[in-house]
């Protein structure tokens, strides 16, 4: 029969029992024990993921899983379990020299935050009106107690999904020119029209700047898109930074990177307060965008891999707390620095510490072991004992013995591309890729409903408000991740927050909306005047309250895919995993300034594809596997059998539905199952017996 000689190719008898199997496809607890060392826990319950490893293959067998080597080639199994005997043998996170690094991976997240949230104040569209037009209305002006008219004004949020630029009129007028005495009042409302025939402006900057980059070269009107290809080139150069530096990290090192880094964003940062043209400006924030990228990329894949299992969560949050303080911090640089140059200056030039981090910050050593780089790996170690001032007594596991047989190894690196031929492993990165553009996304549509123009609050026509309301909801989500994370973990929370972000956008979509229909049908014309009126004020209140919840939950989307991708992607290609996940949330944030650039045209489709993109990340979360307190993969083999785990423990007796790793080698195993059925005996099924 067809079936016969499909399954005689393949190798296997005709009697061919099947392994007995655990849910999920883990190995029987014999065989769990024996993988102990790359699996982290071996004797974890159903609520962890394991890393197993691959099914013996059948003599005959196909070309090697592309992550895969033989037994005969493999380094020794010690060695590759780096959180399970290297690790403990340094000391873990308890050593002084691994805090110490720990410590130097936290601070540059203070400049980082600097630089992101430049672009509020840089880039932040003032109020403007023709140079000598309101001096008939001063008096008026001051009557009225100094308050803006409503001006020719275009707002934009900030190029991050963490502020948003106001939409009301306040602030101070300035002249380029720099410290002058107070302007005269802007002209009313009705010459606003005329704003734009004039040869010359006059600037009210709201953001504690007496000049900033569109008031020094009047982008306002027919150049007003000019501002917003300015913000194009930070994101662009963030995007293509994330994804380039992420395969030379790889293939290079992490330090070197980290390093070249440092050095070209000092020269294309303090060459951007240089700038002698918006064209210039723009061209050289591209490429400091570009190396910022790989400064943050490096140092998140250096801290996650210097931390054990138990800790990486919250050294990982800590650095996001100081890049949210210098969020904080930016409005005091800017009142201080008062111009854009300064200040542009002021947030490059702390990068300069970086440079010491040449001869202080020693390359990844989980990189090192997971690459076979022996050599280099034995020198590190030696200096880490050094530093910790440990005896070589302290190894009881015989890490060092087994790493001198090993030294005449060849390095083996991979680049990301391996991916694309595994089963797993490129699901995790895709759906984790899915989930981080959702999440920054979406968080755009939130914050323009917030402080659109649609809402009126008085609170929020202030820039201050507005910048420290979208500063403090971050801040919020980021204390209710380190909450929620730990008694749901990794694959819980994102699952929560998900979910609470697909409520808010569908309630704000469609209850909104109902609000407004019901109230067009009441008896009289008063009740009409009476139910419009309270329609919109009650619309304007609940789109606030879903705004809030909605930013505050995709944040913390965002910020924990990363984080999960880190986990799940091996330590060969981490920094190339991190690159495409920290790249979508680019083109996550990038929709902001392209439907600023259309003149907020599209808005409302916008925000319905992201609303339908969340149902469809809530389904796609629940393929992931369960990263909390397990050891990091270390190559792609360990990647692509971190399997995935229910949400619950199934009941005992209860029977498994997923098939084993050897069913899932090729997609006939379903077949080969029901051709093994005459040698099995009765009850039986390709997962066990049947529970009778």
């Amino acid at each position: 029969m067809a079936i016969d000689r499909r399954r005689e190719a393949a190798g296997s008898g005709p009697g061919r029992q099947l392994p007995p199997t655990e849910e999920n496809g883990s190995l029987p607890p014999g065989d769990a024990a024996a993988s102990a060392p790359l699996g982290g826990r071996a004797g974890s319950g159903g609520g962890g993921a394991e890393i197993q490893p691959l099914p013996p293959l059948p003599p005959g067998a196909g070309g090697a899983h592309p992550g895969c080597c033989s037994a005969a080639a493999a380094p020794s199994l010690l060695l590759l379990d780096y959180d399970g005997s290297v690790l403990p043998f340094l000391g873990g996170l308890g050593g002084g020299y691994q805090r110490t690094l720990v410590l130097l991976t936290w601070v540059p997240a203070l400049f980082i935050g600097f630089t992101q949230f430049s672009d509020s104040f840089l880039l932040d569209q003032p109020n403007f009106w023709c140079r000598g037009a309101g001096k008939g209305s001063e008096l008026a002006g001051a009557a009225a107690g100094g308050r803006w008219g409503d001006l020719g004004n275009w707002t934009s949020p900030a190029p991050t999904t963490f502020s948003t630029g106001a939409w009301g009129a306040t602030g101070n007028g300035s002249d380029p020119g720099g410290d002058t005495p107070p302007l005269p009042s802007p002209p009313d409302k009705a010459d606003n029209a005329s704003n734009c025939d004039c040869h010359a402006w006059d600037y009210g900057i709201r953001t504690g700047l007496a000049q900033n980059v569109v008031s020094k070269w009047d982008l306002v009107c027919d150049n007003a898109w000019k501002v917003h290809i300015a913000k194009f080139s930070l994101l662009v150069g963030l995007i293509f930074g994330y994804l380039i530096t992420g395969c030379i990290a790889d293939w290079v090192g992490r330090r070197p990177v980290l390093l070249f880094s440092i050095i070209f964003i000092l020269i294309f940062g303090l060459t951007v307060a240089l700038s002698v043209n918006v064209t210039m400006f723009s061209t050289l924030r591209f490429f400091e965008g570009f190396c910022l990228a790989g400064i943050i990329l490096t140092l998140y894949a250096l801290r996650i891999e210097l931390c054990p299992p138990g800790r990486r969560f919250m050294v990982t949050m800590v650095a996001s707390f100081v890049a949210m303080a210098g969020q904080f911090l930016m409005p005091g640089l800017a009142a201080l620095c008062r111009d854009w140059q300064v200040l542009q200056a002021l947030i490059i030039c702390p990068f300069l510490l970086m440079l010491l981090y040449w001869s202080i910050f020693p390359e990844s050593l989980r990189w090192l072991m997971a690459t076979q780089q022996f050599e280099a790996a034995k020198k590190l170690i030696l200096h880490f004992t050094q530093k910790n001032c440990m005896s070589p007594e302290s190894d009881i596991k015989g890490v060092m013995p087994e790493l001198e047989k090993e030294l005449s190894r060849r390095p083996k690196k991979v680049c990301i591309v391996k991916v694309v031929g595994t089963r797993n492993l490129w699901k995790n990165i895709v759906v984790l890729c899915v989930n981080s553009l959702t999440g920054f996304g979406i968080h755009h549509c939130f914050a323009r409903s917030m402080m659109g123009h649609e809402v009126k609050v008085p609170l929020l026509e202030n820039f201050y408000a507005d910048y420290y309301t979208m500063a403090s909801i971050a801040l919020a989500s980021c204390l209710a991740m380190c909450v929620v994370v730990r008694f749901l973990g990794r694959r819980g929370g994102l699952l929560l927050f998900m979910i609470l972000t697909a409520l808010a956008s569908l309630l704000q979509l469609g209850l909104l909306n109902l609000i407004g229909k019901y109230s067009q049908h009441p008896d009289s014309e008063l009740q009409l005047k009476l139910a419009v009126g309270m329609s919109d004020s009650v619309k304007d209140k609940f789109s606030i309250a879903f705004s809030i919840v909605g930013m505050f939950a995709s944040h913390a989307v965002g910020s924990l895919s990363v984080f999960f991708c880190a986990e799940i992607t091996p330590t060969v290609i981490r920094c190339g995993g991190l690159g495409l996940v920290l790249a979508s949330a680019g083109f996550g944030m990038l929709t902001a300034p392209i439907i600023e650039l259309h003149n907020q045209k599209g808005y409302f489709l916008h925000h319905i594809i992201f609303a339908c993109c969340t149902l469809i990340c809530i389904i796609c979360i629940l393929l992931l596997p369960e990263s909390r307190d397990q050891n990091l993969p270390e190559n792609i083999s360990n990647g692509e059998h971190y399997t995935r785990q229910p949400l619950l423990p199934h009941r005992k007796g209860e029977q498994p539905l997923l098939l084993t790793n050897a069913e899932l080698k090729d997609y006939s195993g379903l077949h080969d199952a029901a051709a093994v059925g005459d040698g099995l005996p009765e009850g039986a099924t390709a997962n066990g017996m049947k529970s009778m």
